[in-house]
């Protein structure tokens, strides 16, 4: 084959001596604007991991580098005048031009052909000049090529929120370093590296509207370097700052990231009377944000893949097919986990509430990549420090006396509990963990009365180990009902079968138990989820009512009308009453039911209210029916006890709610009295088009918590302790509801303790057998890995990120 690479970066090189080196009949050049053994940037830094990607790729080169590292395990964090050390997170850093120079040299031992300082103009007339079978397009970040095929790449690119600038230092840093600083225009960070014997990267970024406000737009370069060596004089320690964009002035220096996503990789053209695809590869492809030193490795890993697709294939078509459905899965992995990164970093105001081990626990786990027992199994006691502070600070609040701490130096037979399991009061009531029992709908009930099945199915969630356990959702009265097999809450029979299970509960366990209060609106009168979901009943209808006139599923549901005033007092007073019957039941807490679409729901998005009175228009309007609602009954709950609301924080169509959109909603609810926000997102309207994944809906409450500045409850895709412990350990919410899994197992919260060895919960005494049973029966399991992984902890650590 002929081969040309358009861009003589770690892309383009790379792939060049990969092929070569399969096959030296190749002729592959390599074209690069730059003169040579010259290029910019500071230095790059690569996992652990990744090493090992490139070892086995090339082990020539791979030595090379690897000789030329400067490595640390350590990530400092300074914050309010204090630092937070954590160990074991195995990097290591590299000069851009020392990398570059060594595949360059790489490629020259095996023939491939380096063409410097030409200007690819035309990739059409490279391609007919070589005779090109294959061109490479890894022209960088503003990819000519990319641009002259949009057609067929299809890139978005999203320009982000902060500002940035890559400058270097002569201080050494042991440790890869974050520094938070703030002005009195805003916040400023800078991530720091050393990747020589000699030189640190320095990046210093704050968001557009804090760059501004600091006069740095208007700034001269040796201007904006001087502002940085001042903020960051302490850090800095006495040295300076440089910067090896000389060519660049004043505000130009510092950028913008974009964010870049293509969804395809290949384009087909006409050469004479051939067809030759130009192939993105690298930062022409798609971006990583630098906050977790992504770019190269993404770059180079594409390297990697389309040289294993050719080895494989029968076809060049095939080979390319290949490496766009292999790449792509892996590229949105890490760019998801850059996302989580990015807006961390761009937001980092949100969390500047936080005491300074908890915002580096935060920062830490930004990506939802490294989760708690992660950071475990890289630095032990760094884990153990903070679920000391983190219990010692959780038990004071409730004015409980915090379990024996083991602190350094002083060991004890007891340690902290993990976040998961320490108390939390809201008002006057104490719940003894942070875990809680979805509300989920079962459709079980006869006209509106729960029975036995209920108190079997709560009951046992209730013995098994979660602080409170909700009831699903129950309606405030017959035309209410999602279903006419759900339960209500607006006869007396009603409030007497709750008063059953709801002392039951009291009276064999230590949890709580809440109920959720709602009205189906629109997407009321259908059949039991396993008979035919959101499918009109085929008989027996009743009429539904919402916002405005609407139709849940086109063509198929039943269309409900409009509300008028008098439904809206008359449902009000039905929610009030339905609020009067929980307290008499004994329910320990309310919660609102204001997501999915349902009635409440109907009114706060707009893709369901097209109302032109004071109840629609702006999502102040829209939300102000919800909220006299939630005002009414907060108004005849006990004060002492808690209410939350549940939201669909997006509706994930365009024009519907957004997380941001949720924030304010959230602000409305805490004013009228709310203590918590229960976020979930979407149900609204099947246009949705929801990205799923572990904990896909935290960054809902994240956002909630941090900046309304209310209690969240997170929810979706919750399903091992891991989680929750990272949820709650990083202040991201207060609660984790947990749905699915307690179906499968109603004593999850117990299993997952023992699974993560901590033995210090409560188990009814009846179950305590069985809690010996398991808790030896896993730590035989876990002796068993260990000796058969024969990994060091942190092997571990990597190989439980990978997965």
């Amino acid at each position: 084959m002929n081969i040309v690479c358009i861009g003589g970066g770690p892309a383009g090189l790379y792939f060049g001596l990969l092929m070569k080196k399969q096959n030296p009949a190749h002729q592959i050049t390599v074209i690069e604007r730059n003169r040579p053994y010259d290029t910019f940037g500071w230095g790059v830094v690569f996992s652990d991991q990744t090493l090992g990607n490139l070892a086995l790729a090339d082990e020539v080169s791979a030595r090379e580098i690897q000789t030329s590292f400067n490595h640390w395990d350590d990530i400092d964090t300074y914050f309010k005048g204090e630092k937070v050390s954590s160990g074991g997170h195995g990097f290591c850093g590299i000069g851009r031009k020392h990398l570059l120079n060594i595949l360059q040299q790489r490629c020259e031992e095996l023939g491939v052909a380096l063409v410097f300082e030409t200007e690819v103009e035309d990739d059409q007339v490279i391609a007919v000049r070589y005779q090109a079978d294959l061109v490479i397009a890894a022209d960088g970040l503003n990819s000519r090529i990319r641009t002259r095929y949009a057609a067929s790449y299809q890139p978005q690119i999203d320009a982000r929120r902060c500002r940035f600038v890559w400058l270097g230092t002569r201080k050494k840093f042991e440790a890869f370093t974050f520094a938070f600083k703030q002005t009195e225009h805003g916040w400023f960070q800078a991530h720091i590296y050393q990747y020589d014997g000699v030189t640190s990267t320095f990046i210093v970024e704050t968001p557009e509207s804090v760059w501004r406000a600091a006069g740095l737009e208007q700034m001269t370069a040796e201007q904006s370097i001087a502002f940085c060596e001042q903020l960051f004089a302490d850090i800095l320690g006495g040295h300076s700052l440089m910067s090896n964009a000389a060519h660049l002035r004043g505000s130009a220096m510092w950028m913008v990231f974009p964010r870049i996503v293509c969804q395809r990789w290949v384009h087909w053209q006409e050469i004479g009377q051939r067809r030759v695809p130009v192939v993105l590869m690298g930062d022409a492809a798609h971006t990583a944000h630098y906050s977790i030193g992504s770019g190269t490795k993404l770059a180079l890993e594409d390297a990697i893949e389309l040289a294993r697709c050719f080895a494989h294939a029968d076809d060049t078509a095939s080979a390319l097919e290949s490496y766009q459905r292999v790449r792509a899965v892996e590229v949105i992995k890490l760019q998801s986990a850059a996302r989580n990164s990015m807006e961390w970093f761009e937001n980092v105001e949100r969390y500047t509430a936080l005491e300074a081990p908890q915002f580096a626990y935060s920062m830490l786990t930004r990506s939802q990549r490294l989760s708690h027992e992660n950071l475990r199994l890289r630095d032990a006691a760094y884990v153990e420090d903070y679920e000391h502070w983190f219990a010692q600070r959780a038990y004071a609040a409730v004015g409980l006396t915090a379990p024996v701490m083991r602190g350094a130096g002083n060991a004890s037979e007891t340690a902290a509990p993990p976040p998961m399991f320490t108390p939390l009061k809201v008002r006057e009531l104490v719940l003894k963990n942070r875990i809680v029992v979805s509300p989920m709908a079962q459709y079980s009930a006869v006209d509106g009365t729960v029975g036995d099945y209920h108190l079997a199915h709560l009951g046992a969630r209730a013995l098994g180990g979660a602080a409170m356990v909700f009831a699903e959702m129950t309606c405030v009265s017959a035309d209410a009902r999602i279903t006419p097999h759900c339960p209500g809450l607006y006869a007396p029979e009603h409030t007497q079968a709750w008063r059953r299970i709801v002392d039951f509960v009291h009276q064999h366990s230590d949890a709580r138990i809440a109920i959720q209060l709602g009205h189906a609106g629109a997407k009321g009168s259908t059949r039991a989820m396993w008979d035919g979901i959101d499918q009109p009943l085929e008989r027996d209808n009743w009429p539904l009512v919402s916002a405005s006139p609407q139709q849940y599923l086109a063509g198929v549901s039943q269309v409900a009308r409009a509300m008028t005033h008098e439904d809206m007092a008359r449902i009000k007073q039905d929610f009030v009453g339905a609020t009067r019957a929980a307290e008499q039941a004994g329910f320990d807490w309310v919660e609102l039911h204001c997501a999915h679409g349902y009635l409440l729901s109907s009114f706060i998005s707009p893709l369901t209210n097209q109302r032109e009175d004071e109840y629609g228009g702006s999502l102040e309007n829209r939300c102000r029916y919800p909220l006299q609602v939630f005002a009414a009954m907060r108004a005849v709950w006990p004060q002492h006890k808690p209410m939350s609301v549940r939201i669909s924080a997006h509706d994930w169509v365009d024009g519907g709610i957004t997380p941001d959109d949720a924030v304010q909603i959230a602000r409305m609810f805490k004013a009228a009295g709310a203590d918590m926000i229960d976020c979930s997102s979407g149900q609204v309207s099947k246009a949705e088009q929801p990205v799923y994944g572990r904990m896909f809906q935290t960054p809902f409450a994240d956002r909630i918590r941090n900046e309304a500045d209310i209690g969240a409850i997170a929810v979706g895709s919750i399903f091992e302790a891991d989680h929750a412990n990272g949820i709650i350990a990083a202040g991201r919410a207060d609660l984790c509801a947990v749905g699915r899994p307690h179906l499968a197992n109603p004593a999850w919260t117990l299993t997952e303790a023992a699974k993560i060895g901590y033995s210090a919960v409560h188990w009814p005494r009846q179950y305590l057998p069985g809690k010996q049973q398991l808790e030896r029966n896993l730590e035989r399991e876990r002796q068993l890995a260990a000796s058969s992984s024969g990994l060091s902890p942190q092997q571990q650590a990597a190989r439980l990120l990978e997965g």
